[in-house]
């Protein structure tokens, strides 16, 4: 968990779920204006996999990081993770364009990346959502061994699975892990660590966002179009540092050459 501080007069932009989308992370930068030490940005994850300019999107996020390591930031998603990195296209991309060795590499990258970040001690910025249990506090997610592939249970799991619902209480989730967590189940949280919103990603919006009942739990997912078929727009969102409330920009799809999603993705037939 990484702690970022934002001065009262700049703000910090936070990005969902880009999905390879690699045309659709330079408008991004064109709408919003590109990194620097003044316009400082969090991708929250699931930066690869489905879109086919995976590559593109990760080794472009990376020279930022390396040109502004205190004003770039990344989170770790649910899809940095080898088992899925096989079955959605991020390793088959790697291997055409490179190499076995390169996709070793960028495996390796992903255990370093960080499951989340804190803007100002206000808003907690993470892939997927809140936990099986209560009394989770940020210090037991600080304390986490995250390098490793994401395990099936605990605390890491859950925070890159998890999804909000507006039903009080905690429920199974349609994925099959993590959980489905309640408006009372993120006042709770938010209120144990003193926050003011949690920020996730991790499921496409008809308009790029969506808040949970109550108003504290936001998703933004950051990829318009989704695999070039769902038709929603993208968005992101910016924090003032003096009041961290959240401003909200939707957009829209542009163009990208003519490599559907999934291209290098796994055919069933090659599981048998």
């Amino acid at each position: 968990m990484v702690h970022v501080t934002v001065d009262d007069l700049e703000e910090i932009t936070v990005c969902g779920d880009i999905h390879g989308q690699y045309y659709d992370l330079l408008n991004i930068f064109k709408i919003n204006g590109s990194p620097s030490e003044e316009n400082p940005y969090i991708f929250n994850g699931d930066f690869i996999d489905r879109g086919s300019f995976s590559v593109e999107v990760i080794l472009t996020m990376l020279a930022w990081k390396v040109c502004f390591p205190q004003h770039f930031f990344m989170s770790r998603g649910n899809h940095e993770a080898s088992q899925l990195n096989k079955m959605y296209g991020f390793e088959g991309e790697v291997k055409a364009k490179y190499d076995v060795k390169t996709y070793d590499i960028f495996t390796q990258l992903f255990c370093f990346l960080p499951l989340g970040h804190v803007i100002n001690k206000k808003v907690m910025v993470c892939h997927g959502g809140l936990f099986s249990k209560d009394g989770i506090k940020l210090e037991a997610i600080e304390a986490v061994d995250r390098m490793r592939e994401p395990p099936d249970n605990g605390i890491m799991c859950e925070i890159l699975w998890s999804d909000p619902s507006d039903m009080n209480g905690r429920h199974p989730s349609k994925r099959g892990v993590g959980v489905q967590f309640g408006p009372d189940i993120a006042e709770k949280f938010l209120n144990d660590n003193g926050l003011k919103y949690l920020v996730r990603s991790h499921e496409v919006k008809p308009e790029g966002f969506e808040y949970q009942k109550g108003g504290k739990v936001l998703t933004v997912f950051s990829a318009p179009n989704y695999c070039d078929q769902m038709g929603n727009k993208g968005a992101y969102v910016r924090f003032l540092g003096s009041d961290m409330e959240p401003k909200i920009t939707s957009f829209e799809k542009v163009d990208h050459p003519n490599v559907p999603p999934m291209a290098y993705a796994r055919q069933w037939g090659n599981f048998f």
